[in-house]
This record gives structure tokens, C-alpha cells and sequence, in this order.
């Protein structure tokens, strides 16, 4: 299997990405079902929420809050201040410091113990999408959207979580899962199907289920 997967990493490197037939609306879709797969409890969305959040996990030091966001101990404060009249409310390029502060420090020891579990015994992946071959068409096999449920390796898993720490974005992992579901779904792991490229994307949505 590792060898299997190796060669077609190989494969898909001497190809390029454009094989893979890839859409801007696939954008984002891979990340967030990674990251719903990662959570036991749902990031908090309100603004206010996620403040108190940050908050409590600096000891309730604006001033720590303040250096974690980058902006002075001042803006925190009017923040998150309870004086009538005194709170000022964050802009958008704050608001989603914000966020992004409160999604890396959300349940770190959950995060950390569900991804060694998705690499050392894989996990199994839905999705809508459209798939199939990149071949001629009439084949039964030919791009179309399908309903996917689909096994993968802890390989793969690993694969996928190495991209998103390089920062390799959504483009990559898509051919990842494209390369991974080809392989088991229609080249029966390496039986059939030899030097055919899979054409994977309008990615409805993408889930992935963890033990």
C-alpha cells in the first residue's frame, strides 16, 4: 500500500495539479471537515464568546489577550468593558484575529489525540463531489457527482495533516484525497485501472469520521 501510494504521489508530482481538474468553489471545504473532525465541541461563534474565551485562557489578562492579537491593552479593554458607553466593538480585520486566535488554542489535548488516532488507524471520508476518471466518456466510470463513503489509511491522514502544517493549502490536500480516493475506490487499491487520472471536484461538502 505504501509503495502503491508512493508511486502515485510521483505520478501526480510529474502531472501537476491542473490533471486534477481543481475549482476555486472547492476552496475550504476540505479544512472545515478536517477541523469539525478534530473538535468534540463547536468553536464558540459569537464575538463576545470568543473574547471571554481568550480571556480565561490568559488568566484573564487583557494585557496578555492584547500581545496574543497584536493591539494595544487599551483597545482590549474597550472591548470587553461593561461601562456603559465605553465599549467599542472590533473591526472586521480584528474580528477575524479573533477568531483565528480562539480556533488554535480550542481544545489543543482533543485536537492533538484525535489527529494520532486518524494517523495511526485512518479514518473514513464523505463527500459529494464530482468523480470519476478523466477519460473518455461512456464509461460508467466517467465524472459525475456521487455520494462517497470511503475507508482511507492512517497514510493518508498523515499525508493530508503534513500539507495543512506546510501551509499547502486546499489545492493539495484535494489532490491528496483525489489521488487517495482514486486509488481505493476505483483502482481497487492498486488492481485495475492503471495510468488513468481522477478527475475529482465541485466538492459539496467533506466530512471525515475518526474513530
Amino acid at each position: 500500500m505504501a509503495d502503491d501510494l508512493g508511486e502515485l504521489t510521483r505520478q501526480t508530482a510529474g502531472a501537476g495539479l491542473a490533471d486534477w481538474r481543481l475549482r476555486e468553489a472547492d476552496v475550504g471545504q476540505i479544512e472545515q471537515g478536517l477541523e469539525r473532525a478534530l473538535r468534540t465541541r463547536a468553536v464558540p461563534s459569537s464575538n463576545g464568546a470568543r473574547l471571554r474565551f481568550l480571556l480565561a485562557s490568559h488568566g484573564g489578562s487583557t494585557r496578555k489577550v492584547a500581545a496574543v492579537l497584536g493591539v494595544s491593552q487599551r483597545t482590549v479593554q474597550r472591548w470587553v468593558t461593561k461601562k456603559p458607553g465605553a465599549r467599542r466593538p472590533p473591526g472586521p480585520p480584528h474580528l477575524r484575529s479573533i477568531e483565528e486566535a480562539v480556533r488554535a488554542r480550542w481544545q489543543p489535548r482533543i485536537r492533538a489525540r484525535r489527529r494520532a488516532q486518524a494517523e495511526a488507524e485512518g479514518f473514513v471520508f464523505h463527500t459529494r463531489a464530482r468523480f470519476g476518471f478523466a477519460a473518455p466518456a461512456g464509461s460508467s466510470d466517467d465524472p459525475r457527482v456521487r455520494w462517497i463513503t470511503q475507508d482511507l489509511p492512517g497514510e493518508v491522514a498523515r499525508e493530508l495533516f503534513a500539507a495543512r502544517d506546510a501551509g499547502a493549502g486546499e489545492q493539495q490536500q484535494t489532490v491528496i484525497l483525489a489521488r487517495a480516493l482514486g486509488h481505493a475506490y476505483f483502482r481497487d487499491w492498486g488492481r485495475r485501472a492503471h495510468g488513468l487520472h481522477i478527475a475529482f471536484s465541485d466538492v459539496e461538502f467533506a466530512d471525515f469520521s475518526i474513530g
